[in-house]
């Protein structure tokens, strides 16, 4: 069972188990658009989706009918990728995050808690919880001082998930998460918004790309092997927690000119700084020591900062060159 899994983690997740031979059902809000651009494959295979693919309708808030669900399919696995994940839209909505991000994951934990038949249980945590921290890289001893309301409410549900499991017995997990990305990322986040334009530009689409700070650092990876490290996790004989993370820092700036560099352009051209996009607080010194998760899951991540640029750049042409057609530069 899935929460999210139509967003970047949740698609590519249900992709590798369904690989492995897995049935996975998955958690979706009711909406009135029926799309869901990141599952299309897999909803049009007739092989796959309603015989080993199901969906089923639930918000994170929907505690009555989650339980419903969970007693109806009795998954022995449980990944929980749902909740507001943009890291600035928490400063705007810090109510909807907390609510969805920190009490969405409790109220999961009650449920399974209460289960017969208990999940293996998974929560998908950030580098976020780390906020400022005094030390580089962080691991999983390093101690939690989120600045953002996003981290917040990842510290609480990570906390929540540990509490969990040493107080009533569950085999549930934290993936301490860093910065992941790829081409399914959603067009809201920086990495996507460079990506997107560096192909719009080069396509002749677009003139410039607006953006806040180019100074803060990341520690960036590659989705799919992210999701992998998560089902590593759960096929372990005890319960713990790991950092996932390629352990080198990156400037926003780098990732721009890996980026532009995929379509052969500087993007010093290109790129202005627009104060709106500014965040009121900022983490720094997000680099992860993924050392226990080498040694314990025999994962690395294994994509570098350029290949994962190029790579998230041609994507983004492919889906802008029918807008080519009939333009000067076509």
């Amino acid at each position: 069972m899935l929460t999210g899994i139509t967003g970047q983690d949740g698609s590519y997740l249900a992709e590798q188990l369904l690989s492995r031979n897995y049935e996975v059902h998955g958690l979706v809000r009711r909406t009135s658009s029926t799309q869901r651009v990141r599952l299309d494959a897999l909803f049009h295979d007739s092989d796959v989706y309603d015989k080993r693919l199901f969906l089923h309708y639930a918000d994170l808030d929907d505690t009555t009918t989650i339980r419903r669900i969970l007693l109806k399919t009795e998954p022995d696995e449980l990944y929980h990728l749902a909740g507001q994940s943009h890291v600035g839209a928490s400063f705007e909505i810090p109510e909807t995050t907390c609510q969805f991000t920190g009490m969405g994951t409790l109220k999961l934990l009650e449920i399974v808690r209460d289960l017969t038949k208990q999940p293996r249980f998974l929560h998908i945590s950030s580098s976020e919880i780390f906020g400022r921290p005094d030390v580089a890289p962080q691991n999983e001893q390093t101690a939690m001082r989120p600045v953002t309301p996003y981290g917040v409410a990842k510290t609480f549900a990570t906390n929540m998930v540990r509490l969990y499991r040493d107080s009533f017995g569950l085999f549930a997990c934290n993936a301490i998460c860093y910065n992941h990305e790829s081409e399914r990322r959603g067009e809201s986040f920086v990495t996507r918004k460079i990506t997107k334009a560096a192909a719009a530009i080069s396509l002749g689409l677009q003139d410039k790309l607006k953006l806040g700070s180019l100074d803060g650092k990341r520690d960036w990876g590659y989705a799919p092997d992210y999701t992998d490290a998560m089902w590593r996790m759960l096929q372990q004989p005890t319960p713990d927690d790991y950092v996932l993370a390629t352990g080198k820092e990156h400037r926003i700036s780098e990732f721009l000119d890996a980026a532009f560099k995929a379509v052969d352009l500087d993007w010093h051209d290109y790129v202005e700084q627009d104060p709106r996009y500014m965040r009121p607080s900022e983490v720094t010194q997000l680099v992860g020591d993924a050392t226990k998760a080498q040694a314990k899951l025999d994962w690395t991540a294994t994509t570098t900062l350029p290949e994962l640029a190029e790579r998230m750049v041609m994507n983004d042409r492919k889906l802008q060159e029918p807008q080519c057609v009939g333009t000067p530069n076509d």
